[in-house]
């Protein structure tokens, strides 16, 4: 029987708290909204089967959102994203994967509010930050001349932590450089036709690398 990465339904997880310094309640508050355009690449932590899948355990991802500064170090953002590769369904047999010689496609579509804390010093153009927050994947694999029902689509809860730093170009221009690890635990790997039951991997999640330009102050 041929086999596809293949997803399962998500699951419930762990809440994960993430604690920000608000500063002292007392003093004035600032809001401003920026927004942001990103592109890097994903690492996924299921790498033998998107490897066996996509010829690659990574892949390009583009992104973009919107930031709220709640106060002076506080922000806030909703960013979405998305990773769509072409690839080939195989046969797993023994650990050893045999190309089958039909187009599948897999794409993921995050949706990811984030909650951090910038660092930054007076003056300074450069300023670090930190966060982490929770993500809803869509993820979707499609072949051609399958079934609806041997295609893949479902919606699964994940968590990442992130961190990086921003260059402000001009006052309303900037460009930042961000890491991510995410975990969308138990997410692949049910169906058991599947690759991924096949090399016994359960994570949608990764490590991402990317590059953002950010409008606004």
């Amino acid at each position: 029987m041929s086999r596809s990465l293949g997803a399962s339904g998500p699951q419930c997880v762990v809440f994960l708290w993430l604690s920000l310094a608000f500063g002292n309640v007392a003093e004035a508050q600032t809001l401003s909204v920026r927004g942001f355009a990103d592109v890097g690449a994903t690492a996924f932590t299921a790498s033998k089967s998107f490897g066996a899948v996509l010829g690659s355990r990574a892949g390009t991802v583009f992104g973009g959102g919107v930031e709220v500064r709640l106060s002076a170090p506080v922000f806030v953002s909703v960013r979405g994203s998305q990773f769509r590769k072409h690839g080939e369904r195989v046969f797993v047999f023994e650990g050893e994967t045999f190309p089958l010689g039909i187009r599948s496609t897999v794409a993921i579509t995050p949706l990811e509010l984030t909650g951090g804390y910038r660092f930054r010093a007076d003056r300074a153009r450069l300023t670090p930050f930190l966060g982490g927050g929770i993500g809803w994947h869509r993820y979707a694999e499609s072949s051609e001349g399958a079934d609806d029902d041997e295609n893949v689509s479902g919606m699964h809860r994940g968590y990442h932590v992130l961190t990086g730093a921003e260059f402000r170009l001009t006052g309303w221009l900037g460009v930042a450089a961000e890491a991510q690890w995410t975990t969308v635990p138990d997410a692949l790997g049910r169906n058991p036709n599947s690759v991924s039951a096949a090399f016994e991997e359960t994570d949608l999640g990764g490590t991402s690398v990317r590059v953002r330009l950010v409008i606004g102050r």
